[in-house]
């Protein structure tokens, strides 16, 4: 008989018997490899990789909204986040928020105590007016009255007359003012969202007592108004509301509250009205002090302003009665270096021109404005205009910064007549 031929390829194991099968499926077969734990024991207290990851998307989506919110650092987020906890909590003692508010104070830098010296606020205050701002207790109970008087005289002018807001609103609207009386965080009432929606919400808003309302709210509120109404309404907002109650504040405190330092910075979301509603009034009223020129000149610093706003600004601030607060705040926009137009920067020179008749001793923050507007905007005066204002320097001399101002003209090129004239063709 042949022999079976070996069948050639690769070799298959054999299973084994089925009793073996059945133990060794149920078994671990040890390895050849050993493993070397390199860890140092202290390092198992640590928190899970899987936990860690968690914790630091949930960090950084905090920190993405605090910065969109705010505009602040990182670790101006991470106190402001802390902070924010602890306020939801409302257990914390009046000293504890005291305490609170002055380490943001410290992040924030213009907040805290504005250190003024006894000769600045003296000089200071020789250009300013004898009379008094109007708080906002003295402007809310004028309105009132105002109110009550106009609606006396429309219920005597016959049956036909309707009543301007029906008592139950009114009683509600009292209930939001208690509200916000001790407002600290979290939901508003949603008839006080709806006011700006509100034919007579100025009406409404009266109802409430602004001028009892806490910080916080009058930062809701300024968010809620900037946000929904008009540049127009947002400006009388501004100046019926929000101004006087940072005055007071600062005039109180000798600082200004984070809550309404943030609710000035929230005010710039309408430029136009911020500068209608609260940087003109302040000017015009001749009666703002260096500390208030000095906080309101940091927001203006700190964000960015279109230049339409900016310089329609800065012409308003040129032609008005001069006071230090003019100063400050010509100071500050111009040193963010905008490209004005020709009539803009003619308007400033002629600002400066103007004291050429004055016999009174200008204080070191009118040296300091022209010194920065020449800097700034040398190479877009004409020499007719330097020679006056090397005539103005000779009249009010300062020992360090009139040397500068003089080194700065003789160093620059002038404007010429051709572009004075393509620059006014390109603004018509």
């Amino acid at each position: 008989m042949p022999k079976n031929k070996k069948l050639r390829g690769d070799k298959v194991a054999r299973a084994g018997p089925l009793a073996e099968q059945i133990v060794s499926i149920d078994s671990v077969k040890p390895s050849g490899r050993t493993k070397v734990r390199k860890r140092r024991t202290a390092d198992d207290e640590f928190v899970e990789s899987d936990l860690t990851k968690k914790i630091l998307s949930q960090a950084r989506m905090q920190q993405q909204e605090l910065e969109e919110e705010y505009g602040v650092t990182t670790s101006q987020a991470s106190l402001s986040a802390r902070v924010t906890k602890q306020f939801k909590v409302g257990s914390a003692s009046k000293d504890e928020d005291d305490g609170l508010e002055e380490s943001l104070a410290a992040q924030e830098g213009m907040l805290g105590p504005v250190e003024v010296s006894a000769e600045d606020e003296k000089a200071f205050e020789a250009f300013m007016s004898k009379k008094g701002h109007r708080s906002l207790t003295e402007t809310v109970k004028e309105r009132l009255e105002e109110k009550r008087t106009e609606i006396e005289t429309i219920m005597s002018d016959g049956p036909g007359s309707t009543h301007d807001i029906s008592p139950e609103i009114v009683a509600l609207l009292k209930k939001v003012g208690e509200i916000l009386k001790k407002y600290r965080s979290g939901k508003l009432p949603k008839l006080f969202k709806r006011l700006p929606s509100f034919d007579k919400w100025e009406q409404c808003l009266f109802i409430t007592q602004p001028d009892e309302w806490s910080a916080a709210a009058m930062y809701a509120a300024t968010k809620i108004f900037a946000s929904n109404l008009s540049a127009h309404l947002a400006q009388r907002f501004y100046s019926t509301i929000l101004l006087p109650r940072i005055r007071d504040d600062i005039e109180h405190y000798k600082r200004l509250n984070f809550h309404l330092m943030m609710a000035l910075k929230k005010s710039l979301f309408k430029p136009s009205a911020f500068f209608k509603g609260i940087l003109l009034p302040l000017c015009e009223s001749g009666d703002c002090t260096l500390r208030e020129a000095t906080i309101v000149s940091s927001v203006l610093r700190e964000h960015s302003v279109p230049i339409q706003h900016a310089g329609a600004a800065i012409d308003r601030i040129a032609t008005m009665d001069y006071n230090g607060a003019n100063s400050i705040f010509l100071r500050t926009l111009l040193d963010k270096k905008y490209a004005l137009a020709y009539c803009v920067i003619d308007s400033v020179d002629a600002h400066f021109v103007r004291f050429m008749n004055d016999s009174r001793q200008l204080p070191v923050l009118w040296h300091q404005s022209l010194l920065t507007f020449v800097q700034r905007y040398k190479c877009d005066l004409s020499e007719g205009q330097k020679e006056l204002i090397y005539d103005l320097i000779k009249k009010h001399n300062h020992h360090e910064i009139s040397l500068e101002v003089r080194r700065e003209l003789e160093n620059s090129p002038c404007r010429s007549d051709a572009d004075e004239g393509s620059s006014d063709a390109v603004m018509k």
